[in-house]
């Protein structure tokens, strides 16, 4: 069993370490979690004591095999009460973070289990993000950012970055963006890196470079 707070940690740093890929600072960590590094040390030794991350000074730390385990299955929880709250509860997709990281601490694997299948099983939240299933296996595809689409042609949004904005999922139910809509390059602008698009074959919107760069799509 591991606390609330250790399991957010843990998920920060599956995340920052890019699936368990690479170690992660301490200072990277410490600003992942908005704390103190003298906080994060402390974290480091109780992760470390449960064999779930390993530590090495001036190389930062590595999670471990089943550091990445209980990672998947805390990351599997939230994608899928973000999909409930969606589908079930009709809440909108820059409403149900932080309720979901409230609800991922429930320890009961049957209840996600029932959760699962009552969902009929979705391997992508209200994000696009894959779910893990049940063995921690995730099912991705081939997606790129919009900002490197070549040339004019068009394609499908698969994904969006949010980084826990809702600001930003807010700005693309306003210009019409979502996950599904065929999104159709007309220009790019060298001066700024602004891409003009079309919507579903309706509405013409320019969207900024730093907006493109987390709208993930089709190659």
């Amino acid at each position: 069993m591991l606390s609330l707070t250790e399991e957010n940690y843990l998920k920060a740093i599956y995340h920052l370490s890019d699936g368990g890929s690479k170690s992660v600072l301490t200072n990277e960590v410490a600003d992942a979690m908005s704390t103190k590094p003298a906080s994060v040390t402390d974290m480091v030794k109780k992760l470390s004591a449960k064999k779930l991350i390993t530590y090495e000074k001036y190389y930062g730390v590595t999670i471990t095999k089943q550091g990445k385990t209980d990672a998947l299955n805390i990351i599997r929880k939230h994608r899928l009460w973000e999909t409930f709250l969606v589908q079930k509860l009709n809440f909108h997709w820059d409403q149900v973070h932080e309720v979901a990281e409230q609800l991922e601490h429930i320890q009961s694997p049957l209840l996600i289990e029932k959760l699962d299948e009552f969902l009929n099983f979705p391997v992508a939240d209200p994000h696009g993000h894959p779910i893990p299933d049940k063995n921690g296996k995730i099912h991705t595809g081939q997606q790129i950012p919009l900002c490197e689409v070549p040339g004019k042609k068009t394609v499908t949004v698969l994904a969006v970055n949010v980084k826990e904005s809702s600001s930003f999922l807010q700005y693309l139910s306003k210009i019409g963006v979502y996950i599904g809509a065929k999104l159709a390059i007309l220009d790019k602008a060298e001066f700024d890196g602004s891409i003009e698009i079309m919507i579903d074959g309706k509405k013409k919107v320019f969207v900024s470079k730093e907006a493109s760069q987390n709208i993930l799509v089709t190659p």
